[in-house]
């Protein structure tokens, strides 16, 4: 438990019968940094039966999903930190839980999806924690800095947006903190490799924070697939059932390439 915290709780589906240990995909919640539940995609997956999870399971894979310290409660690097010790934990415990860690991909949608990309480009690479091997992000912040610019209505100098909120200060006021909380700023030639999938009318988070993430990957010379949804919106709203699932089923995809 995080010091003056809540106890932060995690989440984890394995498979019945494996045949040895598994790999293991993290799965990071959205909601603005400021609410949601560890186990909830969204809308656009609360009726599937079996559920998302069940369906990574039946695919060989353990998944954790994680709390993490809201911005109400804490301010960047809280959250990455919490991320960073879940996945420590998970190693410490791979024998007894039956997991390969050593074979772990994180995703996460939304504001989730910006934790994700974030932690995996900055997890330190220690024989004491999982060893990340690709990274999914749907729809996520990527670049607090601009993230005002790209929608085209906000205020970098705003005390109140979510970002300001999790930074603790307007990314104007604290260009530093913003940056690093920034996964473009992190980009790096021995990144894991990484899928970014974001919809092309999103309204929430613009469709160039997608785009600047899969640049600064590019730039850096690390492995990364941009897939654009067209006309899809924020939380896969404006898309066909047929499409979310085909979003669904590329990060299944990807992952188990990842892990081979």
């Amino acid at each position: 438990m995080p010091d003056g915290g809540r106890p932060l709780e995690t989440d984890l589906w394995l498979p019945e019968e494996p045949s040895g240990p598994v790999p293991v995909v993290v799965f990071v919640h959205g909601g603005a940094w400021r609410t949601g539940l560890r186990d909830d995609l969204g809308p656009r997956f609360r009726h599937w039966s079996p559920s998302p999870f069940a369906r990574w399971v039946r695919a060989g894979f353990a998944v954790a999903c994680p709390d993490y310290r809201l911005s109400g409660e804490a301010t960047h690097p809280a959250q990455r930190e919490d991320l960073h010790t879940l996945l420590a934990w998970l190693h410490g415990r791979a024998g007894e839980l039956g997991l390969d860690t050593a074979r772990t991909v994180l995703w996460g949608e939304s504001a989730g999806g910006h934790l994700a990309a974030l932690t995996a480009l900055t997890a330190p690479g220690a024989r004491e924690t999982a060893t990340i091997r690709g990274c999914a992000t749907w729809y996520a912040p990527t670049d607090l800095v601009r993230l005002a610019e790209d929608a085209g209505h906000g205020d970098a100098r705003d005390r109140t947006t979510f970002e300001a909120l999790l930074l603790g200060a307007a990314p104007a006021e604290a260009p530093g903190r913003a940056r690093d909380a920034s996964p473009v700023a992190h980009g790096r030639a021995d990144a894991p490799p990484f899928l970014v999938l974001h919809g092309s009318r999103d309204g929430i988070v613009p469709f160039a924070q997608g785009e600047r993430l899969a640049a600064a990957l590019r730039a850096a010379g690390a492995p990364v697939d941009f897939r654009p949804v067209p006309g899809g919106d924020h939380l896969w709203v404006g898309v066909t059932e047929a499409e979310v699932e085909r979003c669904f089923t590329a990060t299944l995809d990807f992952a188990a390439r990842c892990v081979r």
